[in-house]
């Protein structure tokens, strides 16, 4: 067993165990490559800043936000502030004016941290409109301060002001001082049902995370991470650290548009995702062999059938594959599947953590029958992130989430809700004692709103409960289980089920515009725009027999009746999707309220 050090002094033990080997890369976008950072200049950038803090004058266990994407700079920052016992709250990139707003008040934030031009723009709104906030700290050298700005500082200058260097003494007294009870982080959750509740996570939450998934996972210094999710989410943020506990190399994404160029550039053994992107990952294959004429269907097909044969149902069962099959497997891995990890840049891959929402089992099968090991887990920002988690070397079910994690107590309350108790689960939300007291019962059990049953050893989720819809017929629906099936139909992209005080189920599709668009023109049915195209009744037929076709298994009050295609995709800028890319129902409820009262008048 490895005794990983605790944040506050967690780099700089690195530093002392790897010195210049590489802890971070990033790309800079102007000379149009991957740069560099040792674990030594990541502690000494880290140690400045602590210093520089402290010339600030940022008090022990004070809030402070770091407001950006995806930055080694975020990291910096993270790690000076648990040296000298102050706490960060990271901000979505994305977050409103009226969020961050909120945020500085609630958690009475002086210092913001701010990445690019977009963010330091929205916080010199909320500073000049009047609030907690005193000043700003901008990574971005090329940020154009407002020329009202005269308090806002760069990072680079405030790292090179050698005076700060006086600080050092006291920022290893409070390093020092640092006790397990004090906050780390404040993470606001992202709000689909209301105002953001900020989750409190403490040093030891963190310790007994990365030491609970010690042995767990076949990660090593030796892995090379891509991060792609934002550090603001909990997954992400967790598993970063677990990562620089390990002393892995981790290739920071700083733009999740790039996310496939950079996967394509580092070649990652690990990297963390949600489901959404494997989604697209398997929607780009069914689309090569539809694109690829019948041999190369045929030889894709082939391939993931014998891979899920090899994969699923031995390997991951726990069984070894008799000679045959290893040897057909061997053909396809170097004829096919390799070729499609290839260009995936996944050639070197190890296994990729997947969580955050529900995987479309067949989603699951298809990234398990190339030879990628999908790590399935659940969890919560209430839990320091996982609560279960595929075990490799142990038989793993599509469809569960994993098993539980060490130190983590968990059991079933009303309505089959997983509660949880431990170490890694917090003590409540900060400032608001009425949630914390709905949220975590006098026995200390704190209630997840997902339902879910034990077998075998794996946990399986199967709703949430706060999420389901009863029909005007008393029937109950778990919208995000018909979602998860119907998702995987190749010209849809997402959809949103509608039941709640219904008299049947409908949904609102957001259709796969340019391949439904191919095969309309293909049955003479030519649109020439998408309001066109989603308004045709031929399409509304054939979306709605594809769908039937894969809702059979389901009773017949939970099966889809009528769909509307929706010609714009969701988006955060509409408010329509929270930061973590969770849809709002209610806004998309509101939004579409006349289509949808219109589909139940007709019926």
């Amino acid at each position: 067993m490895q005794n990983h050090s605790p944040l506050p002094i967690l780099i700089h033990d690195q530093a002392r165990v790897y010195g210049g080997r590489v802890a971070l890369r990033y790309r800079d976008y102007d000379a149009e490559c991957w740069k560099d950072i040792s674990w030594q200049t990541f502690s000494a950038n880290v140690r400045r800043l602590a210093c520089a803090m402290l010339a600030l004058g940022v008090r022990e266990q004070e809030n402070m936000a770091v407001f950006s994407q995806n930055k080694p700079e975020v990291l910096y920052t993270d790690f000076a502030a648990y040296a000298i016992r102050a706490v960060t709250i990271p901000l979505y990139a994305t977050n409103s004016e009226m969020q961050v707003k909120y945020i500085v008040s609630d958690a009475g934030i002086r210092y913001i941290f701010v990445g690019e031009q977009v963010q330091y723009d929205i916080a010199f709104r909320v500073l000049t409109h009047g609030s907690f906030l005193e000043k700003l700290i901008i990574f971005d050298p090329k940020v154009n301060r407002n020329p009202e700005d005269t308090t806002s500082i760069y990072l680079h200058e405030l790292l090179a002001d050698e005076a700060h260097d006086a600080y050092l003494d006291e920022v290893q007294r409070r390093t020092a001082a640092v006790q397990e009870t004090d906050l780390a982080n404040i993470l606001y959750t992202s709000g689909t049902t209301g105002l953001s509740k900020g989750v409190m996570l403490t040093h030891g939450m963190y310790s007994a995370a990365i030491a609970a998934h010690e042995g767990l996972l076949p990660l090593t210094d030796k892995d090379v991470i891509l991060d792609f999710l934002p550090f603001t989410h909990v997954f992400e943020r967790a598993w970063a650290y677990l990562c620089l506990a390990t002393g892995c190399t981790m290739a920071i994404n700083l733009c999740p548009a790039d996310v496939l160029r950079s996967l394509r550039e580092v070649h990652p053994t690990c990297m963390c995702a949600v489901p959404r992107f494997w989604e697209k990952v398997y929607a780009a294959v069914m689309q090569t062999m539809d694109e690829g004429g019948q041999l190369r269907r045929s030889a894709i097909e082939d391939a993931l059938r014998v891979g899920h044969e090899y994969n699923v149902e031995y390997l991951m069962k726990g069984r070894r594959p008799p000679l045959g099959l290893r040897m057909q497997y061997a053909l396809c891995d170097s004829t096919v599947i390799s070729v499609l990890k290839k260009r995936l840049g996944l050639e070197r891959a190890n296994f990729f953590p997947t969580a955050g929402s529900a995987i479309p089992p067949q989603v699951e099968d298809f990234v398990h029958s190339v030879g990628l090991t999908m790590v399935a887990g659940y969890g919560l920002t209430e839990s320091t992130a996982t609560v279960s988690l595929d075990r490799v070397g142990q038989p793993i079910s599509v469809g569960s989430v994993g098993r539980v994690l060490p130190g983590v107590e968990l059991r079933f309350g009303e309505n089959n809700e997983v509660l949880l108790r431990g170490k890694t689960i917090t003590s409540g939300y900060y400032r608001k004692a009425e949630v914390t007291e709905l949220s975590i019962d006098a026995d200390g059990w704190f209630h997840t709103g997902d339902a879910g049953y034990m077998k075998d050893g794996e946990l399986f989720l199967t709703d949430r409960i706060k999420d389901l819809f009863k029909t005007s017929n008393g029937k109950y629906i778990a919208p995000q289980l018909i979602e998860s099936k119907l998702c995987v139909d190749k010209y849809i992209d997402q959809i949103v089920v509608v039941a709640e005080q219904r008299k049947f189920v409908s949904a609102l599709v957001i259709p796969q515009y340019d391949m439904l668009a191919a095969v309309a023109r293909e049955h003479g049915v030519d649109c020439a725009t998408r309001e066109e195209l989603c308004s045709n009744e031929r399409v509304i037929h054939f979306m709605m027999y594809r769908i039937d076709t894969l809702q059979q298994e389901f009773a017949s009050y939970e099966q889809v009746k009528k769909i509307i295609l929706l010609p714009e995709p969701l988006s955060l800028a509409k408010g329509e999707l929270t930061d973590t890319l969770k849809v709002k129902r209610r806004v998309l409820y509101q939004r579409y309220k006349e289509q949808i009262d219109r589909m139940y008048e007709e019926e």
